[in-house]
């Protein structure tokens, strides 16, 4: 699973390396991100004048609700590889609503409720480009919500040995493949599985990890923008 996740980085890092436009101006970096947060989102769609696609950086809510779901308690965040182009939640956004979430790394826990531990896991550069869907819906004051989930892949490597759930990560240059806007009929979802298994089994083994204070366990509390968030745990580590 993936349930809190940092990005570092500028707005323009950001479209660079994509190689997209800015339609998030808002975006400030984050070390703390956690489900219905607002995160930034790479997808193609189209031009409304001239229908041609265009590479977008863009806001999006971290919690899956497509225009057809009925209101639900618990955030949509994940979706797991195994059935995200199968399940009726999740299939037609994987057909036709491919998106990149980028991160520099995300944090998972062990231990005991009360005592858990914090990790912080990362590549060995300082972008992430995890696999994404995202859908939208029409509000009732008549904007658009893009709302996006990350996928998840059972776990390997260091990954692994912290959680049993990794998200997908792919290589940069698998992105445009994956970015593609055409839309995937069952048997060419069943091969994109494939091939986003393939392409983040070579970046799983680049992952790794190190423990980080615990005050980043309450997301409620903690200082989004402090950058100390991601720094390896000292010998004192502060408890709240």
């Amino acid at each position: 699973m993936c349930g809190r996740f940092v990005v570092s980085q500028q707005v323009d890092d950001l479209t660079a390396v994509f190689d997209a436009e800015n339609d998030f101006a808002d975006w400030r970096p984050s070390y703390s991100l956690a489900p219905t947060n607002t995160v930034p989102i790479v997808r193609e769609r189209a031009k409304s004048d001239t229908g041609e696609f265009v590479r977008r950086l863009e806001p999006a809510r971290w919690d899956f609700k497509p225009s057809f779901m009925k209101e639900s308690k618990r955030p949509q965040f994940n979706s797991r590889i195994e059935t995200v182009a199968t399940n009726g939640l999740w299939k037609g956004a994987f057909a036709s609503g491919r998106c990149i979430v980028p991160m520099r790394g995300y944090y998972e826990w062990t231990g005991e409720p009360g005592k858990k531990r914090a990790h912080y896991l990362h590549g060995p550069d300082e972008l992430l480009a995890a696999a994404g869907i995202s859908t939208a819906r029409k509000l009732e004051d008549g904007t658009w919500e893009v709302s996006t989930s990350i996928i998840t892949r059972e776990a390997r490597d260091a990954s692994g040995e912290i959680h049993d759930r990794m998200p997908v990560y792919l290589p940069l240059d698998a992105v445009d493949h994956y970015l593609d806007p055409v839309k995937l009929s069952p048997a060419d979802a069943e091969a994109m599985v494939d091939f986003l298994i393939a392409q983040s089994d070579r970046v799983a083994p680049t992952i790794t990890e190190y423990e980080v204070d615990p005050r980043v366990n309450n997301s409620r509390r903690v200082d989004p923008s402090d950058a100390g968030l991601i720094e390896p745990l000292g010998e004192a580590p502060t408890l709240e």
